[in-house]
C-alpha cells in the first residue's frame, strides 16, 4: 500500500479548517498532518510536514494566500497548492496560478469533490478542465504582466515546431482529446508532446504551461 497523501490545510477560519480536516480524514489514503490559519506560517509548516497538497484560502489576512502560494513556489518545495475559493471565477485567480498554484476549488463544493480534488493534485495533475482555463484567461488574462515577445524567452526556443502547437491549442482550453483531433494525431501521442512541453517549459502542470504561454505572448487574451 502506497503512502498516504500528506495535506495542510490554510484558512483563517478555524471552523473551515476543522470541516476540512474531518472530511479528509475519513479516507483511507489522505492524512492531515498539519494546519494554519495565516499565509505567513503556510511555508514553514509545508517543510515541516513534506506536505503533498496544501489547501490554501485566498483571502487571509497578513499574508494572503496569493502571496503564501508564491512563497511555496519560491522556496522549491515540492507541495502543490489547491487554492480555495468564494466564489466561481473569483478575482484572485488569476493571481494565485500565476503565483503557482496547481488548481481551485469552491468552498461549498460537495465532500467527495473535495476528496477528489486533493486526490488529482497530488497525482500531479492540474484541476482545471480545459473550460474553465478558457473562462479563466477571457477574464483574467489582462491581469498577467505585459506580454514579452516570444523569442526573448529561451524556454520556447526548446519547443519543438509541434510542441509549440500544441502549447498554444493547450493556452486556448482544448482538452488532449480536442488537441488531437486537431492537429489529426492520436490522443497517447498528444499526452507525450504536452508531457514534453511541460518538462522543456519547467513546470509542473498545464495550467502553468497556459500561464507561460500567455505571459511570454505566445496566445492572447481572447485571440
Amino acid at each position: 500500500m502506497s503512502d498516504p497523501i500528506r495535506v495542510v490545510v490554510i484558512d483563517d477560519q478555524e471552523l473551515v479548517r476543522t470541516g476540512f480536516r474531518m472530511i479528509l480524514e475519513v479516507e483511507d489514503d489522505i492524512e492531515v498532518v498539519g494546519t494554519a490559519g495565516d499565509g505567513d506560517e503556510a511555508v514553514e509548516l509545508c517543510r515541516r510536514t513534506g506536505a503533498d497538497v496544501a489547501l490554501m484560502d485566498v483571502r487571509m489576512p497578513r499574508v494572503d494566500g496569493i502571496e503564501a502560494t508564491r512563497r511555496l513556489r519560491d522556496a522549491g518545495l515540492a507541495t502543490r497548492v489547491l487554492v480555495l475559493t468564494t466564489f466561481d471565477l473569483d478575482e484572485y485567480v488569476w493571481d494565485a496560478l500565476h503565483a503557482g498554484a496547481s488548481g481551485f476549488l469552491l468552498k461549498d463544493a460537495p465532500p467527495d469533490e473535495l476528496v477528489h480534488a486533493v486526490r488529482v493534485i497530488a497525482a500531479g495533475d492540474a484541476l482545471l478542465a480545459p473550460s474553465i482555463t478558457r473562462r479563466l484567461i477571457e477574464r483574467f488574462g489582462d491581469a498577467a504582466p505585459p506580454a514579452r515577445p516570444p523569442v526573448d524567452d529561451p524556454r520556447l526556443g526548446r519547443l519543438t515546431e509541434r510542441e509549440r502547437e500544441v502549447l498554444v491549442l493547450m493556452a486556448r482550453g482544448l482538452s488532449n482529446a480536442e488537441v488531437a483531433e486537431h492537429l489529426h494525431l492520436g490522443e497517447a501521442t498528444v499526452k507525450t508532446h504536452v508531457g514534453r512541453v511541460l518538462m522543456k517549459l519547467e513546470v509542473r502542470d498545464r495550467v502553468q504551461a497556459v500561464v507561460i504561454a500567455y505571459d511570454l505572448g505566445v496566445v492572447a487574451p481572447g485571440g
